[in-house]
């Protein structure tokens, strides 16, 4: 009797694991790593040098920091508003020009104060998500319609914000350069501390989000909305507001990604700084097993899937694969994950066992 009793359990303990949403997401990153180490026999390896942290994971969770940040704004525009933010890159773009700008380029002192500039830039990105939101909520233009037009103009307001004086006439489109070195503090390393500077921010950044979320009915409402907008508004939830505070917030989350990206560079590269981060963004989400059709969202599986996305990306060019090869192989691997994360992949599969149980008890 005891050894029925743990054989019953012991399946219905896997069914559970499997059926969690972060199995999958989990499952990929761990592909991705065991990728990774049959490519790179050192890829665990992580040592001191120059007195900071040195190794492939090391660098994986490093540059990564933009990804899970806006990978956690997409997560609530995608829950919430059943659409994409397709502007991410172009607003942290934007908010790394501004930030720049306001700092200027000398070698002695800030044109503007550190503090400041950074408050301004977070300000910058705000004000875009609030742009998208009022497009979205208010006007309840499509998502993705809403958001192409900081897609479009984003990187020339960057650009305008980026001008230069050559030659006695201002020319637009220049890479800004701050020369103090406290700037790259953000981006780097603290003085002292082995650990990336981005790696403490984006935990800040989630773990904040999460209490918010947790201590709060705003995840509820999230899920409400995304799931059925119009039965939010019958018991009382503010459908609109709801939508353009996470259109807000993802804002806010693009301005900490371009004011971490301006500080890696100490300059602001209008051209470069989030560009086709926005695609990475949404496929985060979707690697972490959030339904793209809005309702129910995991933060911690959007993390999960940025890592996964930048842990693949430094796999392929450590094997060597260049950058203009680099999305082929990459839509390759995503598109297998998604797949298999699928509704359609997942009736396959019960199908699939159902034959072989019919198959297995007829045998018998």
């Amino acid at each position: 009797m005891g050894d029925t009793k743990l054989s019953g359990k012991a399946p219905l303990s896997l069914k559970k694991i499997t059926h969690n949403q972060l199995f999958l997401p989990i499952f990929a990153l761990f592909l991705m790593l065991i990728f990774n180490l049959l490519n790179t026999q050192d890829f665990f390896k992580i040592s001191i040098q120059n007195g900071v942290l040195y190794g492939y994971i090391i660098d994986i969770i490093n540059r990564s920091c933009e990804l899970i940040i806006l990978a956690v704004g997409m997560t609530l525009v995608v829950a919430s508003s059943r659409g994409t933010d397709i502007s991410v890159g172009a607003v942290a773009a934007v908010s790394a020009a501004v930030c720049v700008r306001l700092l200027g380029s000398s070698y002695e002192a800030y044109q503007t104060p550190m503090i400041l500039a950074i408050l301004l830039c977070l300000m910058a990105g705000t004000l875009c998500g609030a742009f998208n939101g009022f497009l979205v909520a208010n006007l309840r233009i499509q998502p993705m319609v809403a958001t192409l037009i900081l897609y479009t103009a984003g990187r020339g307001i960057a650009q305008l914000l980026s001008s230069r004086e050559i030659n006695g006439e201002m020319v637009a489109g220049q890479i800004l350069y701050v020369r103090m070195e406290s700037f790259k503090y953000i981006g780097g390393f603290l003085p002292g501390v082995v650990i990336p500077t981005p790696v403490f921010i984006a935990i800040a950044f989630v773990l904040i989000t999460v209490l918010i979320l947790k201590k709060t009915a705003l995840g509820l409402y999230i899920q409400t909305v995304g799931i059925n907008p119009k039965a939010g508004r019958l018991v009382g939830i503010n459908s609109v507001l709801i939508i353009f505070l996470c259109y807000l917030f993802c804002g806010l989350s693009s301005g900490v990604a371009g004011l971490i990206s301006s500080s890696r560079i100490y300059s602001s590269d209008a051209n470069n700084i989030g560009l086709n981060i926005e695609l990475d963004a949404i496929l985060a989400v979707a690697l972490g097993g959030n339904s793209l059709g809005g309702g129910k969202f995991s933060i911690a599986g959007s993390v999960i899937g940025a890592i996964t996305i930048q842990a693949l990306t430094t796999g392929l060019y450590a094997m060597g694969v260049s950058a203009d090869q680099l999305p082929v192989y990459k839509a390759i691997v995503v598109i297998v994950i998604v797949a298999i994360q699928s509704e359609e992949f997942k009736r396959w599969r019960n199908a699939f066992k159902l034959r072989m149980q019919t198959r297995k008890e007829g045998a018998v």
